[in-house]
């Protein structure tokens, strides 16, 4: 039998040797393979065609789909029924599907698709070969029914037919109701797909079932299964005497853990100690998870799935079961709790001078919130000093090294975007008080120096020893983003200066200084960002760009992340008598790279989701303000409209061109504004205006402005609507 006779050699034989499409006996030929092994050939030739590696052409000949001129990616889908494929290249450009040629996909589906080059451009278009494989199994919606016929309205409007309910499929939903159907039949060019309804999850405006909505529209995990959390039930709720064998006493050091005030898991814990002539000890003490989530077990094959937490407004789906992240592995105060701990050593410059990893057993003296912590060495709050005792002396050593720590990382380079975020206000039963502009205080950046910290020592510390890793990396922006940033740039007289196509995260940050305060700050900001490439995991050490970081993991919060769980495994191996064999290296060269692309998804999944809610919770607040007036800046102008951000509430809506009735408007690109063609009217990023809420689609997450004074509905004509796309 021939070793090449797996689906790897077959790939790498294609890659390297198959000149034209072959038939499987010419395969077979090639790589040796014999007659009693051609089916275990099939099967992998058919696994192949099934995962998009390989086609399958006329005369069952196989191919590279890029030999052939065909592709496989994931198709994103527009409301409007045309959608882009992604290749995932990194200098790949998306292919253009018209709606014709799309029907039988639906979006989120890993498609081959035949590019061609367009008819009216010299952009990539192409139509869909094959759907390779489908991104939903069951969809959320609308359940509407009438007399003669029933369907399903999807919620994500980029799902854009209608899902056929059979009579009998129907269940007691009711119409209005919204529910969860599984897919029976798929789209095809003919025919919307058909299902069955398996889950009514209530009435729309309920807070509730829109919470539930988005979970099923992304596909959360959002009920452990009961053997799961029977397995967590059977793990003690307290430290057992024991369990301090082989581990390094800390009770004794002033640890203490700083979070939000809504927190209730609570991973990492620190302590510092001032040892003279400038240098300062920290200690970071991180849950051990490892200790309690038994490697492939129940418990650590559901956190897998989920791959992190997922925090909405008032809620939290959780990677672990509640008695393990909110019970023994939360660092909660006046309890003996078991830590992965990372003890470094600074200098006067905030240069790491030594650094040691080791399982310790600590114990909390408190739970401070970061207000609590700004109070104090912010604004020097005499009260909270008081309260806080013996706690308030360290908090001002860890101020002196954070700031040394957050100097030095200016000084390399690395980037810090000022992007604030929307804070949900709630009340007791969940509703919508406010909208606010999240703060950040020194004290999320004190923690956040000593995360970095952490992390960057336990990265460096296995890189040494050249242990296969689970790294967190940032590659740098791509030549053609950068080139477009550049073009960009010289609209506003900044400049840019690139080298051999590429650029230093320092001169970026010069770039982000330069232009603090200034009216057109934020939409820098976003655009350098959206021209980054997006942090991954993967066992390729390529660094951290943003952070200018050559040796950079994520170790800090296994509570909610299960890389920081693999990378605590990993450090526990490397710190045993032994450390790593090499066949436990070997091991992990082989199931890192997997266990890297299914956090990288689940990751970006659960950012999707989490934007999602805010911009659900954000259309439901406004519902109650159309028809009032507000004051806003301009915080965008595309040829489409205006972006505004209003002063009262931190949300943006659209103010739409074809509302401006009062003259033509044209939009200039390079000047990055709207300018009437007779009364010579200017619209620019940084302007005030008043604007009135004309209209909110909760369902399409869209709020549109009108000037204030306007008539109602005001237009001079449909231009292209898709500033919400």
């Amino acid at each position: 039998m021939s070793d090449a006779l797996n689906v790897e050699g077959i790939i790498e034989f294609f890659e390297k040797n198959a000149r034209h499409p072959l038939t499987p006996e010419e395969i077979a030929r090639h790589l040796g393979v014999g007659r009693r092994d051609k089916k275990r050939l099939l099967a992998h030739l058919d696994e192949l065609v099934e995962r998009g590696i390989l086609v399958q052409l006329k005369g069952r000949r196989y191919a590279l789909p890029r030999k052939v001129n065909l592709v496989t990616g994931t198709i994103s889908m527009h409301r409007d029924g045309y959608g882009f494929v992604s290749t995932g290249e990194p200098e790949g450009k998306d292919i253009f599907i018209p709606a014709r040629f799309a029907r039988e996909a639906m979006h989120g589906d890993q498609v081959l698709v035949r590019a061609e080059r367009g008819i009216r451009s010299d952009k990539p278009e192409g139509r869909i070969v094959r759907v390779v494989q489908r991104a939903h199994q069951t969809l959320v919606g609308r359940f509407e029914q009438t007399r003669k016929f029933a369907y399903l309205v999807p919620s994500d409007p980029r799902l854009g037919q209608d899902i056929v309910i059979p009579r009998n499929a129907r269940g007691k939903a009711r119409s209005g109701q919204i529910v969860v159907a599984r897919i029976d039949s798929f789209p095809s060019k003919n025919r919307n797909p058909e299902g069955t309804i398996i889950e009514v999850l209530g009435d729309p405006g309920d807070p509730e079932v829109e919470v539930l909505t988005i979970i099923h529209q992304h596909g959360l995990p959002h009920r452990f299964p009961g053997e799961v959390l029977a397995a967590a039930e059977e793990i003690p709720g307290e430290v057992l005497p024991e369990e301090f064998s082989g581990r390094e006493d800390l009770r004794d050091l002033l640890t203490v853990t700083i979070d939000g005030e809504t927190a209730k898991d609570f991973d990492d814990a620190v302590a510092v100690r001032d040892e003279g002539q400038g240098r300062i000890r920290l200690w970071v003490s991180i849950a051990d998870v490892g200790h309690y989530v038994t490697e492939g077990g129940i418990i650590d094959r559901e956190a897998y799935v989920r791959g992190t937490s997922v925090y909405f407004p008032g809620r939290c789906i959780p990677m672990l079961p509640e008695h393990l992240s909110n019970g023994i592995c939360s660092l909660n105060p006046d309890v003996e709790r078991l830590v992965m701990t990372a003890e470094m050593l600074f200098d006067a410059e905030g240069v790491r001078l030594e650094s040691r990893f080791y399982p310790a057993v600590i114990r909390s003296r408190a739970r401070l919130t970061y207000t609590q912590v700004r109070a104090m060495i912010e604004l020097g709050d005499t009260e909270e000093i008081s309260r806080q005792g013996e706690v308030y002396p360290a908090l001002q050593v860890m101020k002196t090294l954070a700031e040394r720590l957050q100097e030095r990382r200016r000084l390399r380079g690395s980037l810090d975007f000022d992007l604030p975020e929307a804070e949900i206000v709630l009340d007791l039963q969940g509703n919508i008080e406010d909208i606010v502009r999240g703060e950040r205080y020194f004290a999320h950046r004190l923690v956040e120096e000593f995360m970095l910290a952490a992390n960057e020592a336990v990265a460096g510390f296995l890189s040494a020893r050249e242990i296969p890793l689970l790294y967190r990396v940032h590659e740098p922006p791509s030549a053609e983003k950068l080139q477009q940033f550049q073009e960009f740039l010289s609209h506003f007289n900044l400049k840019l200066s690139l080298r051999q196509g590429q650029v230093a995260p320092r001169d970026l940050q010069q770039l982000l200084d330069q232009v603090a305060g200034r009216p057109e700050e934020r939409m820098i900001n976003q655009v350098m960002l959206r021209g980054m490439k997006q942090a991954c995991y993967s066992p390729e050490n390529v660094g951290h760009f943003g952070l200018a970081a050559h040796d950079y993991c994520h170790f800090t919060s296994p509570i909610r992340r299960y890389p920081d769980l693999v990378v605590h495994r990993i450090l526990r191996g490397a710190l045993g008598k032994k450390g790593l064999s090499e066949h436990e290296k070997q091991r992990l060269a082989q199931t890192l790279p997997e266990i890297g692309e299914q956090t990288s998804a689940r990751e970006r999944r659960a950012m999707e989701a989490e934007r999602d809610i805010v911009a659900l919770k954000k259309c439901q607040f406004m519902v109650q303000h159309q028809g009032e007036s507000f004051a806003g800046i301009i915080s965008g102008v595309q040829a489409f409209g205006l972006f505004v951000e209003l002063k009262e509430f931190f949300l943006e809506g659209l103010l739409r061109v074809s509302s401006l009735g009062d003259d033509f408007y044209h939009f200039e690109e390079e000047r990055h504004r709207l300018v009437g063609e007779h009364g010579r009217r200017v619209f620019q990023i940084g302007d005030e205006i008043q604007v009135r809420v004309e209209h909110v689609d909760v369902e399409r997450r869209q709020i549109d402005f009108v000037l204030e004074g306007a008539p109602p509905a005001a237009a001079q004509g449909d231009v292209a609507d898709d500033g919400d796309s």
